[in-house]
């Protein structure tokens, strides 16, 4: 067999379909943020970035680049081996104490991404547990997913924030122990979670609940806490993680709980155990930034204002988007080929990016642009963003597509 052959076949394939995945080259600016040089054809330009997930800039922050800066003086750069081996520096300590904290719980534990927290956790959960069942919404996140697989548990997928269908789905699992993993906004179409009415029919029937917020830490709740922390439930919740590379600006992922929880993962979980830790300078920068966004809101007050003036201008220009209450704006295209074609349209002739989101992390036909303002974008940077989707919509026709 020609494995090369083989391998270009299907990437073939993939670009027939509209699939095929091309990275921009972008390199972001100290204190310019949303703005970035993108390097092409031995060139380069001026963009701004409409699809970054650091919410909130905070990876621009002076006071996070600081912190990660005198970090790297005192520490130098890597963590030096797994925590088990030399890698457990004071600021990995430290930054679990402040996770802890932010969602109320008594113990937290570091990983070196939330791909990495969720798999591990759910895994070692589901491959522990004698008997365990665990329910996942239908459109939870890839690592969830994944780490479910391989823990080789019974799964059962209950339909999407379905409260009755979870009940009914608990209620046929009888006394086995039962883990229901869900997420409070899911990143595609920026819906929210059922919190509350979730919790009810989990506590109804003893399930451990197991709430990915990596989407909502840092922009909910009075201290960024996420949903859970806005409604007032993360008490009620067993297992929250989240992320440090999203609105905290840094790198890494989290879990939190009952210490004896995070002890079970930390001397079990594989992905823990046998990755080298995060460097002391990351989990600086991250510490710095959770504790700005405990006691400041300007960043998600102004995050939340040009997320209605996007919406506001997408609404009267006509450009149809999925409603929800979240951050994060989704313009439908639902055709892989239209998505691709927009993006490097908003690209090449109005200096704006947003990767195009298609299969496999969207269903076929509901690709999309998704869109997701900071409070660094400028009205003009909204209003210069409008423009140029109305202009393109008209041109390329594709409103019949999105209806």
């Amino acid at each position: 067999m020609s494995f090369d052959h083989f391998f270009k076949n299907q990437l073939e394939q993939l670009k027939q379909d509209g699939n095929y995945r091309y990275f921009a080259d972008l390199e972001r600016k100290t204190g310019k943020f949303p703005q970035a040089t993108n390097h092409f054809n031995g060139g380069t330009r001026d963009v701004t970035v409409w699809c970054s997930n650091d919410y909130l800039g905070m990876g621009q922050h002076p006071a996070v680049i600081a912190a990660m800066q005198e970090a790297v003086g005192r520490c130098g750069t890597g963590a030096g081996g797994t925590r088990n081996i030399s890698g457990t520096n004071h600021d990995h300590l430290l930054l679990e104490a402040e996770l802890a904290d932010l969602h109320g719980k008594e113990a937290a534990l570091l990983f070196t991404s939330g791909y990495v927290s969720n798999w591990t956790t759910l895994a070692t959960l589901g491959a522990k547990i004698p008997n365990a069942v665990i329910l996942s919404d239908s459109e939870n996140h890839a690592s969830m997913i994944e780490g479910i697989r391989h823990s080789k548990a019974e799964k059962m997928i209950w339909a999407h924030n379905d409260v009755e269908d979870l009940d009914r789905k608990l209620t046929a699992c009888g006394d086995r122990p039962k883990i229901v993993a869900f997420e409070s906004v899911y990143s595609m179409d920026g819906d929210i979670a059922p919190i509350a009415a979730i919790l009810d029919v989990c506590e109804k029937h003893g399930a451990l609940t197991y709430l990915d917020e990596v989407h909502a830490v840092g922009m909910y709740g009075p201290r960024g806490g996420g949903i859970s922390e806005r409604e007032g439930l993360a008490h009620r919740v067993d297992i929250i993680e989240g992320t440090l590379g999203k609105a905290f600006g840094c790198v890494g992922g989290y879990i939190t709980g009952s210490e004896a929880m995070c002890d079970f993962i930390r001397s079990f979980g594989s992905g823990f155990i046998f990755t080298t830790a995060l460097p002391p300078a990351v989990a600086a920068a991250a510490r710095t930034s959770i504790a700005h966004l405990k006691t400041s809101s300007v960043e998600r007050m102004g995050q939340r204002a040009q997320v209605a003036r996007l919406r506001a201008g997408l609404d009267k220009a006509g450009i149809p988007h999925l409603a929800n209450d979240s951050h994060i704006v989704p313009v439908m295209i639902k055709d892989a080929v239209k998505t691709k074609m927009l993006a490097d349209y908003l690209m090449d002739s109005f200096g704006i990016y947003v990767q195009p989101i298609n299969y496999p992390t969207v269903p076929k036909g509901t690709e999309r642009l998704r869109f997701t303002p900071s409070p660094l974008h400028s009205d003009a940077d909204v209003d210069h963003l409008v423009a140029a989707l109305s202009e393109l919509w008209k041109q390329c026709a594709v409103s019949h597509v999105a209806a």
